[in-house]
């Protein structure tokens, strides 16, 4: 290649210095296969648009995040529901924005299909030589967590700067992958002071074999409208004042937390109108109750606060991390427990409503809780 005055740029350093950083880099693109369009590959902007939904619970938010204009957002979202026949978000102004069951089981299938691919395929240099394979890139830190909308902000940003490839299940199934070793560590969350024999989260750890690691606090509660018209105060009110409510998908943390509480109200499950419509991530829950769909949702006080919506305190809860006793002095595992405890973490966690760090990094004893 030469300039204009032909004088070669490979002999150029700072030429050369630009090609060895540049690379390419494989990623997942979806077709809809039976389509009539003539392009029917969905946007590849559209999964951090849809992550952005689930993180902010608004399409103007998400769009910012995902550097896409607030008009193309909606514009990507209306050409991406008519290629797959589906609606993939929920949008009513003036009400946020949430991902449709549909959109969130398309979400996980491309975060797993994306740990995929970097896992077996390397980035490719571009070079003024032939392109060759670059060095194999190390193999990411496997976390298999419990959703939170902290994890949510930082997701990108660890995974980029810090190789941590977090994939969101619920709280169960977290514990079930790192157990049966198709993740490295697992997020998961428990009520603060509730003995470890009688949490059954905490019940599936080996004192001997596993390593929990502390992380944050954060509040749960009951989700309400704005003002609290309903004058809800306690679990018991789901019942007396006959409220319709918005639950979590079974394994998650907070559902099995509620069902737990509601057990020990003496309420049962059955009667509440509600309890079997589901949904994915806190800021779902609050975006139904945002829209008029619900009275009630059980979730994080962060939730209700992103949708400006009342919240009443049930317990107090902390997020947590389990991982090998063994790999606990690893480099990995060291920088893992460094990170939690960053300035960087610190300045996501700090502003949220209801949250707290709580010695992250540190240990908490099993044998004692």
């Amino acid at each position: 290649m030469t300039t204009r005055n032909g004088r070669a740029r490979r002999a150029d350093p700072l030429y050369a210095r630009i090609c060895r950083m540049r690379q390419l880099e494989p990623t997942v693109a979806w077709h809809v296969q039976g389509s009539r369009e003539a392009d029917a590959t969905l946007d590849v902007r559209l999964p951090a648009l849809l992550r952005g939904i689930e993180t902010h619970g608004s399409l103007a938010a998400a769009a910012r995040a995902a550097g896409i204009a607030y008009r193309s957002a909606w514009a990507l979202l209306d050409v991406s529901d008519r290629l797959v026949g589906a609606p993939l978000a929920r949008l009513a102004r003036g009400r946020g924005a949430a991902l449709t069951p549909f959109g969130r089981t398309w979400m996980t299938s491309h975060e797993a299909a994306c740990e995929l691919l970097s896992a077996q395929v390397a980035p490719i240099a571009i070079s003024g030589a032939p392109a060759r394979p670059v060095e194999a890139q190390p193999r990411p830190l496997r976390v298999a967590a419990s959703h939170d909308i902290a994890l949510a902000q930082l997701k990108d940003r660890w995974r980029l700067a810090h190789g941590v490839a977090l994939a969101f299940v619920g709280s169960a199934v977290s514990l079930e992958a790192y157990i049966a070793g198709r993740a490295e560590l697992a997020g998961f969350h428990v009520a603060t002071g509730s003995p470890r024999p009688h949490d059954p989260l905490l019940a599936r750890l080996d004192g001997e074999r596993d390593a929990v690691i502390r992380f944050l606090t954060r509040e749960q509660g009951l989700v309400v409208p704005r003002g609290n018209p309903r004058h809800v105060r306690s679990l018991r009110d789901l019942r007396s004042k006959r409220l319709t409510i918005v639950n979590r998908q079974p394994g998650s943390g907070t559902r099995l937390l509620l069902d737990r509480l509601l057990a020990r109200e003496g309420i049962a499950a059955s009667t509440l109108a509600g309890y079997s419509n589901e949904e994915f991530t806190h800021a779902a829950v609050a975006a139904t109750v945002a829209a008029g769909r619900a009275d009630v949702g059980f979730a994080i006080q962060a939730a209700a606060a992103q949708f400006g919506l009342g919240f009443v305190p049930i317990a107090t809860e902390r997020y947590l991390f389990a991982c090998a006793r063994r790999v606990l002095e690893s480099p990995r595992i060291v920088a893992f427990r460094a990170l939690l405890a960053s300035r960087a973490t610190r300045a996501v966690v700090a502003p949220l409503p209801g949250y707290a760090l709580d010695s992250p990094g540190t240990l908490m004893g099993l044998r004692s809780r």
